[in-house]
């Protein structure tokens, strides 16, 4: 049975704040549930939740009319495949997914209906979980016709075998990494000289590779 109602955390318009769209306005869509504990998590799940209906829902993002997209954020979007499958049909922007990148069944409920995707690679020095590159793994062989990059949030204790593991499914799909330094607010939780270091250490073995703070926590918008 399809599903007819979702909690929602928050709905606003902001600039997205990571990745290669930095800059642009999209309306974000931040879902209360996730699979996962990241270590590094700074997303309130318990507060402001608001109930939604599929109509309801559709009529909120359509009124949104100067965006570039929608982020369908959280938490994680695909444990809400289901409902997605019915709305995203139904509206008329850009859809861009931000997604763990572990829930590749859910994927292939509404993939047709997404654009963009934004796939974290979760690496076990971060986020304080098990491994997980088998499972990205999975999810990208489905996405890879997608507009698709990955985002890779790292601290000091990043590891060799993470760095050529990430850089080994990156090049196999030809994907951009996108590298993202852990920040407690606008403060980065790494010291510069080595940011640089880790940068250069993906750098000297795949270009296609860019360092981008979260940009949003510097001017202080949502």
């Amino acid at each position: 049975m399809p599903q007819n109602k979702v909690l929602i955390n928050e709905i606003f318009e902001s600039i997205q704040g990571e990745g290669p769209y930095i800059g642009v306005n999209q309306l974000f869509i931040r879902f209360s549930k996730c699979n996962l504990k990241c270590n590094y998590c700074d997303t309130n799940f318990k507060t402001n939740l608001k109930e939604y209906t599929q109509d309801e829902l559709i009529n909120e993002i359509n009124r949104h009319n100067n965006i570039h997209s929608v982020s369908l954020t959280g938490g994680e979007p695909l444990l809400e495949a289901d409902f997605l499958m019915c709305i995203l049909p139904n509206i008329n922007k850009k859809v861009y997914l931000e997604t763990n990148g572990t829930l590749y069944n859910e994927l292939t409920q509404i993939i047709d209906y997404v654009d963009i995707i934004s796939m974290d690679i979760k690496l076990p020095s971060a986020t304080k979980l098990p491994e997980m590159f088998k499972l990205h793994e999975n999810f990208i062989s489905l996405a890879k016709n997608k507009e698709l990059f990955l985002k890779v949030v790292f601290n000091s204790e990043i590891t060799e075998y993470e760095i050529r593991k990430t850089i080994e499914l990156a090049k196999k799909y030809n994907l951009v990494i996108i590298l993202q330094p852990e920040m407690n607010r606008d403060i980065l939780k790494i010291k510069a000289n080595l940011v640089s270091e880790i940068y250069n250490k993906f750098v000297n073995e795949y270009t296609n590779v860019r360092l981008i703070p979260q940009v949003h926590k510097f001017l202080n918008f949502k």
